[in-house]
């Protein structure tokens, strides 16, 4: 459908714009649409598998039978430097000392960090849903796009898109 590709593109947009601490943006985008869907449902199919972890292949069909998915992300994200604590250290010293660990996601993260990215996820919803675009934020879609490296991004959730007459991502 030719209108998801627009929609797509502006959500991006709308993440990418999204208000950020102190002005920096760290957020990334990018945009899937064609065969890569199939790919992608494919792996989240077998990272289930191989991990014993429930729902990928829940997701999976909602990716498979999507017409886009957008992904938004944090990479290498700089601590705000208020020492606030919220992300679990005592300082922002402390947690750029403490180094990165790797799993599904990368981190420890600054939590305004993630707030700049939960803030950026939903400004891009929000334009997803005023132009009549069924989504649905799944943290499952950006383990599988990181497995895939498809991104290289710290953080990632994808939304995928959907037009039909019963939005595919509830009741499922």
């Amino acid at each position: 459908m030719d209108g998801i590709d627009l929609v797509a593109q502006l959500m991006a947009i709308s993440a990418t714009t999204a208000p950020k601490s102190k002005g920096e943006n760290f957020v990334k985008t990018r945009v899937l649409a064609g065969p890569v869907l199939k790919e992608l449902a494919d792996e989240m199919v077998a990272f289930g598998q191989r991990t014993g972890k429930k729902d990928f292949d829940r997701d999976a069909k909602n990716v498979a039978d999507s017409e886009a998915v957008v992904l938004v992300g944090i990479d290498r994200a700089k601590v705000l430097g208020l020492n606030c604590g919220a992300c679990g250290f005592a300082d922002c010293k402390s947690l750029q000392e403490h180094g990165r660990n790797e799993g599904e996601f990368i981190g420890p993260a600054c939590a305004f960090r993630l707030l700049d990215m939960g803030i950026a996820l939903g400004s891009a919803v929000k334009t997803a849903s005023m132009l009549n675009v069924d989504n649905r934020i799944m943290y499952r879609v950006g383990v599988a796009a990181r497995q895939m490296k498809l991104v290289d991004w710290d953080f990632v959730m994808g939304i995928p898109l959907s037009v039909s007459g019963k939005s595919i991502y509830f009741d499922r």
